[in-house]
């Protein structure tokens, strides 16, 4: 068995990943720790979430940070607000016990003053969204210039949501940068060509292997229904969960909100996430449902990316996802941390075909349940 320190990670930030009950590094860690500690390299790495590419950057990332160098050594760019904040603070879990290493996430929707006077205490590490860190560099709040690796983290997400353009100007001002690190879920076209244009040609590339990606401790359920009574089966799911939280997906952010409105009509503590939000609108359901005042949250595909709360039972499909790695986005809400969940999915008689592909290409088992007891 491998652990942290065969990997060649420090002591300092293993008792920190101890605290955190990370013990056993994943496929994803295990093949680019060793890689990314030492050399300076640029790597392509092909990887869900739920597999831990967090730590699997996010180590070496801080094992190489100079503590007594006061200035922005490494930038993560990530897709949206909240896998920001939630990048920055895991850095700042790891880091419990090493030296004081500082990071500041930045992000649109949120006061750029208030942002602008952060940075100007020492920092060593960056954490943003692509539109507001080209602000800031504009306003020159930001110095980019001592950046010596840059990370993509779901890169594939950050193109669909528009922000090519401002990638290509990021990496083309840090273009000296020695390390770029890109982690993606799929490779797209608009990807392949942001590696040939920005990364070195002999750049690694690393492939986490699909069957690996689902968490074992997920129960995968189908139950066949007829469209029109979904909302009643969901209703009488969610009295057997007694309570429990969790997260329901639809497709569209239409469906989102009649859904929520829906189960608010009866009696459900519910709210929905969808793009369309306002960012302090979308900041008080979050807060809501992480302090437990809600039991279910509503989402999009795209309004959920981010989202790390600890203890939700399950993940609810109301309607499936257009594509198997957005199945494996979803579900791997569930069952963090060791702990067991459910992936449930009503579907019609059509839709059945749907759940066999997810079988096939995610190389796991659904149960059908014929009631909900």
């Amino acid at each position: 068995m491998e652990n942290f320190e065969k990997l060649g990670i420090n002591k300092d930030l293993i008792k920190g990943l101890n605290d955190l009950n990370i013990i056993t590094p994943t496929e994803i860690q295990s093949t680019v720790i060793p890689l990314l500690l030492t050399t300076n390299t640029d790597l392509v790495g092909q990887a869900q979430t739920g597999t831990g590419k967090t730590a699997a950057y996010g180590l070496p990332l801080l094992q190489r940070i100079d503590p007594g160098r006061k200035v922005i050594q490494g930038l993560v760019l990530c897709p949206t607000r909240e896998l920001g904040q939630q990048v920055a603070k895991q850095l700042f879990k790891f880091t419990k016990y090493t030296e004081k290493i500082f990071t500041e996430a930045v992000y649109g929707g949120a006061q750029i003053e208030r942002q602008i006077s952060a940075l100007r205490r020492p920092t060593h590490i960056v954490v943003a969204t692509p539109g507001r860190l080209i602000d800031l560099v504009k306003r020159k709040a930001v110095d980019l210039r001592n950046v010596e690796i840059v990370i993509l983290d779901e890169a594939d997400e950050m193109l669909s949501m528009g922000f090519k353009k401002e990638l290509d100007e990021i990496l083309g001002f840090l273009s000296n940068a020695k390390n770029k690190w890109l982690f993606s879920a799929t490779m797209p076209h608009g990807i392949k060509q942001i590696v040939n244009e920005h990364m070195s040609a002999d750049a690694h590339r690393i492939e986490v292997s699909g069957r690996n990606v689902v968490n074992k401790n997920i129960e995968h359920q189908y139950l066949i229904c007829e469209e029109g009574d979904k909302l009643n089966i969901l209703m009488q799911f969610l009295k057997s969960e007694k309570g429990n939280r969790g997260l329901v997906f639809c497709k569209t952010k239409a469906a989102t909100q009649k859904l929520a409105k829906q189960l608010i009509a009866k009696n459900v503590s519910a709210d929905a996430i969808h793009g369309d939000l306002l960012q302090k609108e979308r900041d008080k359901v979050m807060r809501a449902f992480k302090k437990g005042s809600l039991q279910l949250l509503v989402a999009t595909d795209l309004a959920a990316r981010g989202i790390d709360i600890e203890a939700l039972s399950f993940v609810a499909h109301y309607q499936l996802p257009d594509n198997e790695e957005y199945y494996t986005h979803r579900s791997g809400r569930t069952a963090r941390a060791g702990k067991e969940g459910i992936s449930i999915c009503f579907v019609t008689s059509s839709e059945v075909k749907q759940i066999r592909y997810f079988e096939k290409v995610l190389s796991i088992v659904f149960r059908q349940i014929k009631q909900v007891r």
